[in-house]
This record gives C-alpha cells, structure tokens and sequence, in this order.
C-alpha cells in the first residue's frame, strides 16, 4: 500500500496565535479516513506566535515527540523540567500515568514552526519521563533519533518504532532498505523528495508505505529534510 497525504488536503486549525496544519484528526478537525496510521496518532505542523503558547494542560498514555523545525520552543512541566528546545534537537515526552506542561514560544520576533507528534504507547500507566538530545552534529543522511532501546544513542520510546532524520542534499540518492514486514510514514519537513523515481513529495507532504523492500530516496535542485517512522 502507497497513499500520499498532500500537505494542502490537511486539516487547519486557525487560534490567531496558533497556525495548525492537522495530518490526522485533531481536536475540531475530523476525517475518518485519517484517524492516525498504525501507531503513529497525531502529526500537527504548528506555527507560534512570537511570545505565545499553549498553557499548562495535562497528557495520559501517550509518547509525544516536538520536532522544531525553526525558533524555539520553551518547555516546562509538571516532572520539574524547564528547557530551550532548538532546531536539531528532539524531545520525547512519555506521559504515562500523567503529566502536565506548557510549550511556548520565547522569542518577540521569530514565530516558532515545529511538528508535534503522537504515537500510541506499548504499555500505560507507567511513571512520565522526559528526554531531549540534539542530532544537529550528525553528518549521517540517515540518522536514529528515537527507538524502542535507545539505540544508537537516540531516544527512548515506549513502543516498537524507529524515527529517522533524513536529510539529503541536491542531487542526492540514497537507498533505504526496508522490512517488507512492517509499515513507513515518510514526512517532509523542508524541501522537495522523489521517491522511487515516481512520487514527488514537497513540503508538509506525508506518504505511507507498506509491504516494499526498497525505498529510493532522490533530490534534484534542493537540500530536502524529512522523518522516517518504521512502524509495526
């Protein structure tokens, strides 16, 4: 199975500080033909308004990882974390029994783009844990940023799926073998990505695959970043 999620099909949300674009359904948005793919639940592309945020507000069995993409994300919460989340860096929230936090932008003239996603934990109600690591030193095209034991020093998620940054220069290829056992959502993030010399995807694009052993990733004119989920 092949299905592209065009980034101008999603769904919006529009709070004046807060510019969503919502892949799945989220909140008042709803399609259910969108519900989520396999574990992965929620993939929200948000724009922030300088010096806004999201107040403290509560999570429960959930694995919540920010991608920022550019700006900054302020975060705190109710395990006594305060950080600065910066592009190249990833955060993994495992909510369990319960968390609360707040995320916001503290910048007063740059607005905060991040992707905020949810995937369905293995296990519930356990103790909430928080991590964060930059891979923005990584010269891999290809780079673990999040697995089920922390591999390769990446983080650790409480189910079986491998996240990936893949980053690929102008005229790039690069061959990703797959397990034709398991399911990929593949998500740009910035730039233009063919895929097996037939899809182009752009910016905001989501593409599933399933059931394929080879994934040829090209570009052409453009630097593209994208995320691999390997997903069961």
């Amino acid at each position: 199975m092949n299905q592209i999620r065009k980034s101008a099909n999603r769904g919006t949300g529009e709070h004046g500080w807060l510019h969503a674009k919502h892949t799945f359904s989220f909140a008042e948005y709803y399609d259910s033909h969108y519900m989520g793919f396999r574990k992965l639940r929620v993939m929200n592309e948000d724009k922030v308004e300088p010096s806004q945020g999201f107040p403290t507000h509560p999570h429960k069995n959930m694995e919540i990882v920010t991608y920022v993409i550019s700006g900054q994300l302020q975060h705190k919460d109710s395990l006594g974390n305060g950080s600065i989340i910066k592009p190249g860096e990833v955060q993994l929230m495992s909510a369990g029994i319960g968390i609360q936090h707040s995320e916001s932008n503290p910048l007063n003239s740059e607005i905060l783009h991040l992707l905020q996603i949810w995937i369905e934990p293995s296990v519930k109600d356990e103790k909430p844990t928080y991590q964060q690591k930059d891979f923005s030193i990584s010269s891999e095209k290809m780079t673990l940023v999040v697995s089920q034991n922390g591999e390769k020093n990446s983080l650790q998620i409480k189910q079986d799926v491998n996240i990936y940054r893949g980053i690929l220069n102008h005229n790039e290829i690069f061959d990703y073998k797959i397990n034709k056992q398991r399911h990929y959502w593949i998500q740009i993030v910035h730039g233009n990505l063919k895929i097996n010399e037939t899809i182009f995807l752009e910016q905001g694009d989501g593409f599933a695959c399933s059931k394929s052993e080879i994934i040829l990733f090209s570009t052409k004119d453009f630097k593209c970043e994208f995320l691999v989920f390997d997903l069961p």
